[in-house]
């Protein structure tokens, strides 16, 4: 009997994402995604209100050589000890900003931001996935959290992350993959105290891994991810604030839930509802991925990224770490891997050069724009009045206040959550629903200036608007500013 050639099958003309995705999206096309992403970020407007507070205390950190160990801001805490919270981020993003102005700054954190997607990217592209599958994986991963990207020490998280788990993807020796995360790890707690998150990742991974070596003892020993879990825990203290990080970090997680800080809150909470639906569709679409392909799977990869889902559903900071760790899930159940090898050159120019050409010219075409909240028209105006002394303003107010003014103006509250004791913040929400009345908040402050947001302080703001002893010198956009009338102060 002849023996008959039984036809291929062609995967690429399978139904779902597998198939169509490389046959109707052009290659060209495919190498834009990463500088598409920048442009996205970098047409956004800066409206994070901490980044102004986080920047004067790194300048603070550069002009001291080190960390700002006594608080200098807060009116009614000056001199006490102050934790030294993601220092070295602080300080590495106010010295881009001293060197080239809020542009230089914009386009350096929308790289970091960015950096934690495209390394773990690149690190599935070197291990064999395709093209197509990578670049889907980053659309997916950027849309699920393209809304939290801001200009704070938060990028250096993303950035450290990704190459965490790059490093974990390559599979290098683990000597190697030692020696290079742990001075990884170092930093990224000294960057932004999140590096418990890294601790978790390698901890799940190393947890499976070893499993997988009691059952079948021809595996690998599981000595990287091991190590470097065990590494990271060391890292959380090694920091200036030791082992006091662990109080810190719980004071901030309390102080931010009782002030009602979105981020902190579930998925499911009403401000975080537009979010949510955006993360629930990105999550289904990589489940169903996940259970078409389910034999490309890798158990650690699928452990990190449903943990993080989880936390991402009992608070939405944690967005930003789940959508870094599904790319190489996605990556790996797009397509078959066509095997490791060194990406050709012109491939690396053709994604390289348009992100380097938006990182320059974005910013001249689209300069740096700030989100009309920000009270900065307000604070320049005040700034003519040349006061001195406490601005009483809104606390999402209190960093822009004191990045404008200082060291000439204090703050009565400001963004850091951990500054605050809880009863402080009852008052300032018995300020805001009414209950405190101006003259106590005068006789507590003594402020040389309001400035607030006339609808979410309307009681303070009423009662000055009523008041003989107060000018309002300022009000647009909600945003009002009254220093003191001397005549009257003085009658």
């Amino acid at each position: 009997m002849q023996d008959v050639a039984l036809p291929q099958r062609d995967k690429s003309s399978e139904p779902g994402l597998t198939g169509w995705l490389p046959a109707s999206v052009p290659g060209p096309v495919l190498t834009l995604v990463p500088a598409a992403m920048l442009l996205a970020l970098l047409l956004r407007k800066i409206w994070d209100v901490d980044i102004f507070w986080q920047l004067k205390l790194g300048e603070l950190a550069l002009a001291r050589h080190g960390p700002v160990r006594s608080e200098p801001f807060a009116a009614l805490h000056l001199g006490e000890p102050l934790p030294s919270v993601a220092w070295l981020g602080q300080a590495i993003m106010a010295g881009v900003r001293l060197l080239g102005g809020w542009d230089l700054l914009r386009v350096f954190d929308a790289l970091c931001w960015l950096g934690g997607f495209w390394a773990v990217g690149a690190a599935c592209r070197s291990r064999g996935a395709p093209r197509h599958a990578v670049m889907l994986a980053l659309v997916l991963s950027f849309a699920a959290a393209f809304q939290t990207a801001s200009i704070r020490p938060q990028s250096f998280a993303a950035l450290c992350f990704g190459l965490l788990l790059a490093l974990r993807r390559l599979d290098l020796r683990p000597s190697l993959t030692i020696v290079l995360g742990a001075p990884l790890l170092l930093a990224w707690q000294n960057l932004h105290p999140s590096v418990s998150v890294g601790v978790m990742a390698m901890g799940l991974i190393a947890a499976i891994d070893w499993q997988g070596w009691l059952r079948h003892r021809r595996r690998r020993v599981p000595l990287a991810c091991t190590a470097l879990a065990l590494l990271g825990c060391a890292a959380m203290f090694a920091t200036p604030d030791g082992f006091s990080v662990l109080a810190i970090s719980a004071r901030n997680a309390e102080a931010s839930v009782a002030i009602s800080a979105s981020e902190w809150l579930p998925l499911w909470f009403p401000a975080n509802r537009a979010n949510a639906a955006r993360v629930v569709v990105v999550g289904l679409l990589v489940l169903w991925l996940v259970l078409r392909n389910r034999a490309r799977a890798d158990a650690g990869e699928l452990a990190v990224a449903l943990a993080l889902f989880l936390l991402t559903l009992a608070a939405y900071r944690f967005v930003l770490f789940w959508a870094v760790a599904i790319v190489p899930v996605i990556a790996r159940a797009s397509a078959e891997p066509e095997g490791a090898g060194t990406v050709p050159s012109r491939r690396r120019a053709a994604i390289v050069v348009p992100v380097l050409l938006v990182a320059a010219l974005a910013p001249v075409l689209v300069p740096a724009r700030f989100d009309p909240s920000l009270p900065l028209a307000a604070l320049d105006r005040l700034q003519r009045e040349h006061v001195r002394g406490t601005i009483y303003g809104d606390f999402p107010f209190g960093g822009p206040i004191i990045d404008t003014g200082w060291p000439d103006w204090h703050v009565a509250y400001d963004g850091r959550y951990y500054r605050y004791s809880s009863d402080e913040w009852k008052y300032n929400g018995g300020i805001e629903n009414g209950y405190v009345p101006l003259v106590d908040v005068v006789r507590k402050w003594r402020p040389a200036a309001f400035v607030l947001d006339a609808r979410h302080n309307a009681p303070l703001a009423g009662e000055l608007a009523r008041s003989p002893r107060w000018r309002r010198i300022y009000a647009l956009g909600g945003v009002v500013v009254y220093v003191p009338d001397r005549g009257r102060m003085g009658a």
